[in-house]
């Protein structure tokens, strides 16, 4: 080894490390869920030391945040909110049903456990899905609106892993979206529905 390569050893990738940890919290908070995943199995997933966690995310609270709202917030910023659902669901539909993506679709509708975990969740994810989808009615209850219809979708998402030889797996997935927002419009009228 040269001298210039001890004294310039290779810097570690923060970038990669961090993705690193997020693509082990995926799949291990899809797999066993937010409560039996540990710091500790992440990280070993991960290939880094625990500390890198917390130096990181700051807990493994924030983490599930982060792990959920990465792919929440591109389709946020990707989607008008007219398009939003269509593409949620064209997401959903597109994926194995027992699939990490299914069952973190799952976990970041509905939320963990109440906790910090939950307000995180509610922060990241929940609250601006709900804020975009009421933004799709002038009608007074639009809050309701919108959280009736991301508790629909938590339904199908639920429906397709629990019944992976239903309909709703064995569905054409353009016909089956279609009719979702054909419902949806009738609650958020200014959702775009796809022709037949």
């Amino acid at each position: 080894m040269h001298v210039t390569e001890r004294a310039n050893p290779r810097r570690r990738d923060a970038a990669a490390t961090r993705e690193a940890l997020l693509t082990a919290a995926r799949e291990l908070f899809a797999t066993r869920g937010f409560d039996r995943t540990t710091v500790r199995d992440i990280a070993a997933a991960a290939g880094v030391n625990q500390a890198l966690l917390f130096r990181y995310f700051g807990s493994k609270e924030e983490l599930l945040g982060a792990a959920l709202a990465g792919r929440g917030r591109a389709l946020l910023e990707e989607s008008s909110a007219e398009r939003l659902l269509a593409d949620l669901l064209r997401q959903m539909f597109a994926e194995e049903p027992r699939a990490a993506g299914g069952s973190l679709l799952m976990l970041a509708l509905s939320g963990p456990q109440p906790g910090a975990a939950a307000e995180i969740l509610s922060r990241e994810v929940s609250d601006p899905y709900a804020r975009a989808l009421a933004s799709l009615t002038d009608a007074e209850d639009a809050e309701l609106r919108a959280e009736l219809v991301l508790a629909w979708v938590l339904g199908l998402a639920l429906s397709r892993v629990v019944r992976p030889e239903g309909p709703l797996v064995r569905a054409e997935p353009g016909e089956a979206i279609r009719l979702v927002l054909g419902a949806v419009s009738t609650l958020l009228e200014r959702t775009e529905v796809p022709e037949a």
